[in-house]
């Protein structure tokens, strides 16, 4: 049961969450043709009056990014003040995600980005930890991840999540908590909404971009806290079996921030995570403003 955030940004204007309701006939709800966005936000532990939000300026302009796909131009700047906007509406007490909209909005039923109706929400709920922070267990899908030819992989499509929702229940329901898919390529790619990291001999190696991943918020800032600690990170292309020998596996995302992995099939992994505990933790304490690091990360946003 989700506890939703009680206000809304809908069609032009913020209205309660129960009143915002599309049709039936909306043309992003048959063919996929949205993207979106997500974001945590916690209150400042240091000052209630005032809330925490990671990395509002790159999600915005992922968004932005990810409207461009749908021919519809939503500049980041814009994006980013209806969020504050709709924070200081709901004033939340509690962790919570930020989940912004695009999508086209109107009621055809020709499958076409050109001369449709485009419209932008967000809605938002309270949430703590998205995966077991102690650890999961991950099986490797039988379904593949997209090729950017076939898909705009850059953006955060809604199409696009058959595939991780068709992973994810087969993880599921066959006894694992989480899915690691493969390439085209048969290549390590992600997760159902994550990206993946290992550890080998002390150095993090995580697939480049050229693997078909998504360009995760949270990925880029778990690579430049690593380099930050001294730890060299290395792109590339990452096998199957590196999964079972790694020293440790993780994944990272704006839901999972940076969820240990302690099982991929039959293999065990290791208890002792001392790079990924380390990254955590300082991931952890520069989302909270408890860091000097990268304070440019953290919007403050005053209630």
């Amino acid at each position: 049961m989700h506890n939703f955030l009680p206000i809304t940004y809908f069609e032009h204007k913020f209205i309660p969450f129960k009143d915002a309701n599309i049709s039936i006939a909306t043309h992003a709800l048959h063919y996929g043709t949205g993207a979106f966005g997500g974001m945590r936000g916690i209150p400042n532990p240091d000052n209630p009056e005032q809330i925490l939000l990671f990395r509002l300026d790159r999600h915005a302009q992922r968004l932005s990014n990810s409207a461009k796909f749908l021919h519809y131009d939503l500049p980041a700047d814009k994006i980013q003040q209806i969020i504050i906007d709709f924070v200081k509406q709901n004033k939340p007490d509690k962790s919570f995600y930020i989940r912004p909209f695009v999508y086209t909005s109107d009621l055809g039923i020709a499958p076409r980005l050109h001369k449709i109706e485009k419209n932008f929400f967000i809605y938002g709920l309270e949430l703590g930890d998205y995966l077991p922070p102690d650890g999961i267990s991950c099986r490797v899908s039988s379904w593949y991840r997209q090729e950017d030819r076939s898909l705009p992989l850059r953006g955060k499509i809604s199409g696009a999540y058959i595939t991780s929702s068709l992973a994810k229940t087969e993880a599921v329901e066959s006894g694992f908590d989480e899915a690691i898919l493969m390439n085209s390529q048969g290549k390590v790619c992600e997760a159902s909404g994550m990206n993946i990291f290992i550890v080998r001999n002390g150095k993090i190696i995580t697939p480049g971009f050229d693997q078909d991943i998504l360009e995760g918020i949270t990925r880029e800032s778990v690579i430049t806290i690593a380099q930050d600690l001294g730890i060299e990170v290395i792109e590339r292309s990452v096998d199957k079996t590196e999964l079972f020998i790694a020293d440790e596996v993780f994944l990272s995302g704006t839901a999972a921030k940076i969820t240990p992995v302690k099982r991929v099939e039959t293999y065990q992994l290791s208890s002792n995570r001392p790079i990924t505990n380390k990254l955590k933790s300082k991931l952890t304490a520069i989302t909270a403003n408890q860091d000097k690091s990268h304070q440019d990360w953290v919007y403050k946003i005053d209630l």
